[in-house]
């Protein structure tokens, strides 16, 4: 049985928002910058977790598209449960593939579970702030 607790809703606009930074400045730099991040794919430990899904280099464009669309709709507040799955989605195969084997940068690896575990947040509790009377 889950225990209710009380959360002030302003919080949760704090971190919904602090959340959604890091996809706005990683969509934008996916898309400047494929070239670069591509390098870092080929780099990695782990980079034929990225070549399963495609090749890196469009991977890395519909990532940056998808982390700045889903980010935006993070950002306001609409839809906050799908937006934090879809980034969710985006987020554990970059962290698999980029900062998982990497062991000489374990501090990006636990900035990811951080923002993972503030998505989580955000798909386990109802927030939105208007709620229709029983």
């Amino acid at each position: 049985m889950a225990t209710t607790i009380s959360v002030n809703s302003r919080s949760v606009q704090i971190l919904r928002i602090f959340v959604s930074g890091i996809f706005h400045v990683a969509g934008f730099n996916h898309l400047l910058h494929v070239e670069k991040t591509a390098k870092r794919i080929e780099q990695a430990n782990f980079k034929g977790i990225a070549h399963l899904f495609g090749e890196p280099q469009w991977l890395i464009i519909i990532s940056g598209i998808v982390m700045l669309l889903a980010g935006f709709i993070f950002l306001i507040g609409y839809k906050t449960k799908w937006a934090a799955l879809i980034l969710m989605g985006v987020l554990i195969p970059i962290t698999l593939t980029i900062q998982v084997g990497q062991i000489t940068t374990l501090g990006p690896l636990f900035k990811n579970i951080a923002i993972l575990g503030g998505l989580l947040f955000f798909v386990l509790n109802d927030t939105s702030t208007s709620r229709k009377p029983i």
